[in-house]
């Protein structure tokens, strides 16, 4: 029997777990062509066939079952080593972070270069998103480590409770915030995307105020809520984080009508499984960064 290769088991466990070679070819980094060839390789090493590809599918024959079972505990095996004994500066690899604006414009810049500091060889992936499109990609195993409004009510993943944002509400510098206060939902109110839950939220709180003619424009960049706010287009409920630098700029004011919406809850969700030493490092990284965030932001 020739030799087969921990890659060769580990695309093996993706094309089962991701239900096909396109998505395991995404999720790997890889072309189709190297993982049907990893594929044919291992098969040729054990001399069977793991898939039964009659009927325009990928099913599992009987030895691709037993195989299945013994590839995941080679896995566990492997993150045990890892963990134990690897030192973090030689471990190599990809790690696929996806992150929310609110996140990206706070504190990520500081957990890339920690992890960056704690694994110089690691390749870091970063994609900014919204939270329902982190949360579909993290579960379709598009990204590894999801920072996102949480949690994820799945039993396959794992949160990790990060420190809140409190929102406030924003008017233009040239507005008196003492009007603003009985005068704001005759102006359009800027928003998270249509497609989120703190626009969803915004809406309802809005509708029971100021019934259904107030005009809520959502926008997928903040960066361009507030720009529309300094342009006096309107008014936005915005974290307060990313709100103060302009506010000390002389760019818009903080005004309070009497109400705001729930601090948005975040977390650092990931896949139970595979059991990944490193996203479960990475997460409690976030944690510790998104803390010492809030407490310099608090003094």
């Amino acid at each position: 029997m020739a030799r087969f290769t921990l890659e060769q088991m580990r695309t093996f466990l993706a094309v089962v777990r991701l239900g096909g070679v396109r998505r395991a070819a995404i999720a790997q980094n890889l072309t189709q062509p190297a993982v049907t060839t990893r594929i044919k390789s291992l098969e040729g090493a054990l001399g069977c066939d793991l898939f039964d590809r009659t009927g325009g599918g990928l099913r599992l024959t009987k030895r691709g079952e037993l195989l299945l079972a013994h590839a995941e505990s080679f896995e566990h095996l492997v993150e045990r080593v890892v963990r134990d004994v690897a030192d973090p500066a030689g471990v190599e690899g990809r790690l696929r972070l996806g992150a929310s604006e609110t996140v990206a414009q706070c504190w990520l810049p500081e957990l890339v270069s920690r992890l960056h500091d704690a694994y110089p060889k690691l390749e870091i992936e970063v994609n900014v998103d919204v939270s329902t499109d982190l949360r579909a990609a993290l579960l379709g195993r598009e990204i590894d480590l999801a920072i996102l409004l949480g949690p994820i009510s799945e039993y396959t993943v794992e949160n990790i409770a990060l420190p809140g944002f409190d929102l406030a509400w924003y008017c233009a510098a040239a507005r008196d915030p003492a009007e603003m206060a009985g005068a704001y939902l005759t102006l359009p109110v800027m928003s998270y995307a249509r497609n989120t839950r703190p626009f969803q939220e915004l809406k309802e709180m809005l509708m029971e105020r100021g019934g259904p003619d107030v005009a809520l424009f959502p926008s997928s960049s903040l960066s361009a809520c507030f720009r529309l706010v300094e342009a006096d287009m309107g008014v936005a409920v915005l974290p307060r984080a990313l709100g103060a630098d302009h506010v000390r700029a002389g760019r818009i004011r903080e005004f309070d009508p009497g109400w705001v919406p729930q601090p948005l809850e975040f977390t650092a969700s990931f896949l139970r499984a595979p059991k990944s030493h490193l996203n479960q490092t990475a997460g409690a990284m976030a944690q510790e960064v998104a803390r010492a965030y809030a407490r310099r932001a608090d003094a």
